[in-house]
């Protein structure tokens, strides 16, 4: 019965690679941290690239600016546990022959978790130290090429009828006086001999393509799936209920009651409505109890909506949760909340948004949109709000600790990343990672996670301006939703972009 119920599990498990949703990791579909680094005099564009397989190879590029930078280097380490206060020898990062400012360079990420790259930065500012989180998971299994694939056969296959004519050869010959003819007995023995060696190298390569196909089973259950998530509409109230993770191994496990605020909400949840995109809410439910996360959901346009739900694991991992719900026609709204957003962009199907956004009240919100924006590639893109005369809005005010946030979503729903001034990695992983005590433990307790460590009490005047570092992870139509605040009002701005 423990073998029948191992392979059902493996063939599950296999099944479950196939049909499993996109992986939604930190963004659906954008694996991809784009971070600045403010650290001393020292400003620097972070991109870091983790590897789709792990242990895998992460790749890093950095482009500083302020004072001059004369070294990086860069280290892997889990945010939390015991191997956080133990770090391993730093690697240095490589200088561009034709860019000073340009740094490169590659880590090993041994095991899927939350982790960190410490930047350690010498220059002409002094030694600074940061650290970036990145979430490390395998998202698929690598497929061997079918070249290499049947050339490895062919050889084989060599090997075996090779070894089979050595046996059989040394059987019938090895004991002959040179020129003696072998007796039929000899032959007979040869070609019996012939036979048991192909049954027997016939055994050793099925043993081996068993172990092999029961090892690729197990890593295939550790190729990322996103916390499952059942939504129940009664009424206008909305409860996500997230279904904890308990696979065969404890390592592999997520909880469904482990939040962190990030920037003062336990989730942050778009709704979306599809096919169109021409309805986005920008909402904060609240935990009800144990992975039932409840909101009551303000006046809706009827339709299907598509639901992107961040949420932060205590180990600094981040998840967005993917569910979908319809509201029906006439539906009982309540009122947006403080932090909460609503707009009503024109549907895609009426051509693409421009780079300026007109907003209810009056105020306009200017993407300045780079020329010829392609995959792959890291920007920082920059949006302005202005007042109803065209000058920049003079009572900005932080939305959610931050002078804005925006959401890059792909028109056909693979892509979703909702990002911050900073960058895109989550703002409570972002405090994880550099909020270390002496020992190189992650300060926990009395550690605030509702606003971002650089805003404080926000005595400076906010902008009227933000930017957000980001690239678009492969090519096509997306829709960009931008908040930002003045005086008590959450402006929503809306802009298309096409992705070469």
């Amino acid at each position: 019965m423990k073998a029948i119920s191992r392979s059902l599990r493996v063939i599950l498990s296999l099944l479950l690679c196939v049909v499993a949703p996109l992986a939604a990791h930190a963004h659906v579909g954008s694996k991809d941290v784009f971070e600045t680094v403010n650290a001393g005099a020292y400003n620097l564009y972070v991109t870091i690239r983790p590897p789709n397989v792990i242990p895998g190879v992460a790749t890093i590029e950095v482009r500083s600016s302020g004072a001059t930078v004369s070294s990086i280097r860069i280290t892997p380490l889990p945010i939390t546990g015991e191997a956080s206060k133990h770090p391993p020898k730093s690697d240095p990062m490589t200088r561009s022959a034709g860019d000073p400012a340009f740094f490169t360079g590659s880590l090993w990420l041994m095991a899927s978790g939350s982790w960190e790259v410490r930047f350690e930065i010498a220059g002409e500012g002094g030694t600074q130290t940061a650290s970036v989180p990145v979430p490390a998971v395998a998202l698929s299994t690598l497929k061997m090429q079918r070249g290499l694939g049947i050339a490895l056969g062919v050889l084989g296959l060599f090997l075996v009828v090779s070894m089979a004519g050595i046996v059989a050869a040394a059987v019938r010959d090895a004991r002959l006086e040179p020129g003696v003819v072998p007796s039929p007995d000899r032959r007979r023995r040869a070609v019996v001999a012939t036979a048991c060696s192909l049954l027997f190298m016939s055994l050793l390569l099925w043993g081996g393509a068993t172990w092999w196909n029961a090892e690729a089973a197990s890593y295939s259950l550790d190729v990322y799936r996103p916390l499952q998530v059942d939504p129940v509409l009664s009424g206008n109230v909305l409860d996500l209920k997230v279904r904890a993770f308990h696979p065969d191994s404890q390592r592999r496990g997520r909880s469904n009651n482990d939040f962190l605020p990030d920037h003062g909400h336990l989730m942050h949840l778009y709704s979306i409505r599809e096919p169109e995109m021409d309805a986005v809410f920008h909402l904060h439910p609240e935990l009800a109890g144990a992975g039932d996360f409840r909101i009551s959901l303000p006046a809706m346009p009827a339709g299907d909506y598509t639901l992107y739900g961040d949420v932060v694991h205590a180990s600094g991992f981040p998840e967005t949760l993917v569910s979908q719900i319809v509201v029906p026609d006439n539906m009982p709204g309540g009122r947006l909340g403080p932090d909460d957003a609503a707009a009503y962009p024109q549907p895609l199907s009426r051509g693409q948004l421009g780079d300026s956004y007109k907003l209810p009240d009056g105020y306009v919100m200017v993407w300045d949109r780079p020329s010829g924006l392609t995959a792959n590639t890291g920007y920082s893109f920059r949006f302005r709000l202005l007042d109803a005369d065209g000058k920049p809005a003079a009572d900005m005010q932080p939305y959610m600790g931050m002078a804005g946030h925006a959401a890059f979503v792909k028109t056909d729903g693979t892509v979703f990343a909702h990002t911050h001034p900073e960058g895109s990695a989550a703002m409570a992983a972002l405090m994880l990672a550099n909020g270390r005590d002496g020992s190189g433990a992650t300060a926990h307790e009395g550690m605030s996670m509702d606003m971002p460590m650089d805003m404080g009490k926000h005595s400076e005047p906010v902008s009227s301006s933000v930017e957000f570092p980001y690239g678009f992870p492969s090519p096509g139509r997306y829709r960009i939703f931008v908040q930002m605040k003045h005086g008590t009002t959450v402006e929503t701005g809306t802009f298309d972009a096409s992705i070469q």
